[in-house]
């Protein structure tokens, strides 16, 4: 089942193409990623699945609704949520607090229903910590729940901020850089942990630099360079292939 599909999606930034008309699609369970040189339009491209930025134009859709064009939370409530390369967390709320974070958006709580019907609001509220803990014992962060998020090792910081996406039960989940600034131990661990989502059902698309890390993980790997999609295939095809390879380690010369 095709769970995201995009096509002929493009974007501009006055006279620079940053995403150039790609197309790519995504099944339920896979885990995609997506490798490129800096500035090949790794992050515009997530930017646009996400909804924070709109395509100039081609078509986003998600579970075969098109949700090309729709606001960032219109895009979570559709099932496609994302973590960003720089950490996001709030880092004086507690573990337990950034999670509930990313489940309000699912909660249909209203000032009506605060002040008239409490009784209503409070059962919402009940839920969303019922479904944060549920989700935190997912991620082994339980038993650190009532701690300040700035006080987790960087590693367990970054999972943090991923167990905040989960909470929202997303269908289709985006990374962008989960290892960036991770130690090789961190790196490995979380790649374990990203695995153990596949398992569980979850469908992840990931940007990365670390090669080893997409490498391991991936089922397949798209390859952008300037904008434009270079190279689609299994990681064993995109090791061994040379427009690839002259990318990341040049041409030698004759």
């Amino acid at each position: 089942m095709i769970l995201l599909e995009t096509q002929e999606v493009d974007k501009n930034f006055g006279g620079i193409h940053a995403v150039d008309h790609i197309s790519i699609s995504v099944h339920k369970g896979e885990i995609v990623g997506m490798i490129g040189p800096n500035g090949s339009g790794k992050t515009t491209f997530i930017n646009l699945l996400s909804g924070i930025y709109r395509c100039d134009s081609g078509k986003v859709f998600f579970k075969g609704e098109d949700i090309t064009g729709i606001p960032p939370h219109h895009v979570i409530l559709k099932g496609v949520v994302r973590t960003f390369q720089n950490l996001r967390i709030f880092r004086n709320m507690s573990v337990l607090e950034n999670v509930m974070v990313g489940r309000h958006s699912m909660i249909e709580n209203s000032l009506f229903n605060i002040y008239f019907t409490p009784r209503a609001s409070s059962k919402n509220e009940r839920m969303a910590h019922e479904k944060a803990m549920e989700v935190l014992e997912l991620v082994n962060l339980a038993e650190r729940k009532d701690e300040l998020a700035r006080n987790l090792p960087y590693g367990r910081q970054k999972i943090l901020e991923i167990a905040r996406a989960l909470v929202s039960e997303p269908g289709l989940l985006l990374l962008d850089e989960p290892t960036a600034g991770m130690n090789p131990k961190e790196a490995a661990d979380l790649c374990l942990f990203l695995e153990e989502l596949r398992k569980k059902g979850y469908t992840l698309f990931i940007i990365e630099h670390n090669m080893r890390a997409i490498m391991s993980l991936s089922d397949k790997i798209i390859v952008l360079n300037v904008g434009q999609k270079l190279k689609e295939g299994t990681p064993e095809e995109i090791q061994k292939d040379e427009q690839v390879q002259e990318l990341y380690l040049g041409k030698e010369e004759a």
